[in-house]
């Protein structure tokens, strides 16, 4: 039933707040390798960062409320064979969780990923986030590599996927 009532839209300034939620929450958790939380200045710079053209910043609202956001990012910034592949991230607010906004998130991004002239997208994730690795497989992405024991919490080493997918035309 959610599924009807999201919309996703490209991100405003406005939604920096509930964007900047997100994220803490997926900290508390241990889904990111950010160990604190980000002020809303550092997530302006973020933001800034990602300009709409080129990278943009999407949000899935239901009932005028930021519940999830998605954003494509530059892969290895500044390479320029590189500039047909993007980075993809999304959080989903806790209260969310299970009810398909990952997966309307995750679908909107390859639909437009065409359009900003990407054909590969890749999402790197900490190999304890589950939850990240089934949506990814449900669409299609395939596991392209692994980084043993880069990340660390509390004296607790984990490693991190990389995740990829081709975009055919």
């Amino acid at each position: 039933m959610l599924q009807q009532l999201v919309t996703i839209r490209l991100a405003v300034p406005e939604d920096l707040q509930a964007i900047d939620e997100i994220y803490n929450q997926a900290i508390e958790i241990k889904a990111t390798a950010h160990t604190s939380p980000l002020t809303i200045e550092e997530r302006k710079s973020w933001f800034e960062y990602h300009e709409p053209a080129l990278f943009p910043v999407y949000v899935a609202v239901a009932n005028d409320a930021v519940i999830g956001w998605i954003s494509f990012s530059p892969y290895r910034s500044g390479r320029q064979a590189l500039k047909f592949t993007a980075e993809i991230s999304y959080y989903i607010h806790r209260d969310f969780w299970s009810r398909g906004v990952g997966s309307q998130l995750l679908e909107f991004a390859i639909n437009e990923a065409p359009k900003l002239n990407f054909s590969v997208l890749i999402a790197i994730l900490l190999e304890h986030n589950k939850a990240s690795v089934s949506l990814l497989k449900k669409f299609a992405f395939e596991k392209w590599g692994f980084l043993h024991e880069v990340a660390e919490y509390d004296h607790n080493k984990c490693g991190q996927y990389y995740y990829g997918l081709i975009l055919r035309p």
